[in-house]
């Protein structure tokens, strides 16, 4: 125990009566902290004053792992869900970031599946073979002489001499004779279902069947005239019906714009059209063109006269030049002058 002496003072205050090595105790080192006095023990106090409890360390866990070790996680937390791809990532580009589509995502294969769809629209709509310019380039038509001479490929070793010289001659020559429109015309009908070899062979049986197509002529057949021509010919009833049908509405066409030829001439603006088609496969069956002849020609009552066949017509008669480059007749059709009438 520590000893103090106090003394009562008038008034009563206490007096603390602290002798000079109390003081010189209490002025050289605070009584604080008693356990380093250099005292003796009979004028010291001692105290123990016990040093404040150490909490127990926590261990870290280092969540931003940076290294390929995966971090080890407390027993304790709670699971941690699966991280969810995201469709679209970040790529480091310098200083800057790029975004970057993952292959397998939605908007991706969204995005081929409208590009293949416009590949196959453009296929559908194509021009056909024609080339850049209305114009035709005489530079870029390929001469025969430069070239090895090579005839469209639906003409063989075997074709028949009828149908060769029907290509080499007539095939894609202009026309714009009204009789001989009329009368390609009915034969690119009478070909579907057969061929053009029969057909032609058969060509003057068409001619005397019908008055060498003279429309004014067979406008005027009627009922009787219709039937017996069937039967003496060998054409089908529906067919010769639908000659002399077209045969009153060329007689139209020709009181509406002067002649058959002008109102067929005019769908191509009085020009040809000049494909630059390189083999037979690439030729279409139909085209832009022929179809809206086909709508054209059917509003004004003609029979027969389907897409298809407005285009084998157009074809024939010159208003497009479909032999394939390497054909020598494709430069001849071109510099050829037209039939009129």
């Amino acid at each position: 125990m520590c000893s103090y002496k106090f003394k009562k003072q008038g008034g009563g205050g206490v007096i603390v009566d602290i002798s000079s090595q109390s003081l010189s105790h209490i002025n050289g080192r605070p009584v604080l902290q008693p356990y380093n006095n250099s005292h003796k023990k009979n004028n010291t106090c001692n105290f123990k004053i016990s040093p404040p409890p150490i909490s127990p360390k926590i261990k870290k866990v280092n969540v931003l792992n940076t290294s390929n070790e995966t971090p080890k996680i407390p027993k304790s937390s709670p699971p941690i869900s699966p991280k969810i791809k995201s469709p679209i990532k970040k790529v480091k580009n310098d200083s800057s970031f790029m975004i970057v589509e993952v292959a397998g995502s939605i908007a991706a294969a969204r995005r081929e599946q409208v590009a293949n769809m416009q590949v196959q629209r453009k296929q559908r709509i194509a021009h056909y073979g024609r080339t850049n310019s209305a114009k035709f380039n005489a530079a870029a038509a390929v001469d025969s002489t430069s070239r090895e001479a090579k005839r469209c490929s639906f003409i063989t070793p075997n074709s028949d001499p009828i149908y060769i010289a029907y290509h080499d001659e007539e095939w894609g020559v202009p026309l714009h004779d009204d009789n001989l429109l009329f009368e390609l015309l009915v034969l690119t009908v009478a070909q579907v279902g057969s061929d053009w070899t029969s057909v032609l062979k058969r060509r003057q049986d068409f001619r005397d069947a019908f008055s060498g197509f003279d429309a004014e002529i067979v406008a005027k057949y009627n009922e009787k005239k219709i039937n017996s021509t069937s039967i003496e010919y060998g054409i089908e009833l529906s067919q010769v019906r639908g000659v002399v049908d077209n045969s009153k509405r060329i007689l139209e066409m020709k009181n509406k714009f002067g002649s058959f030829h002008k109102y067929l001439w005019g769908f191509v603006s009085n020009k040809p059209i000049k494909t630059q088609y390189k083999a037979c496969n690439k030729i279409p069956v139909k085209t832009s063109k022929s179809e809206t002849m086909s709508k054209d020609m059917v509003k004004k009552g003609f029979r027969y006269v389907g897409p298809t066949i407005i285009h084998s017509f157009m074809q024939a008669v010159g208003l497009t030049n479909d032999h394939i480059i390497t054909c020598p007749r494709h430069v001849q059709c071109a510099t050829q002058k037209p039939i009129a009438m």
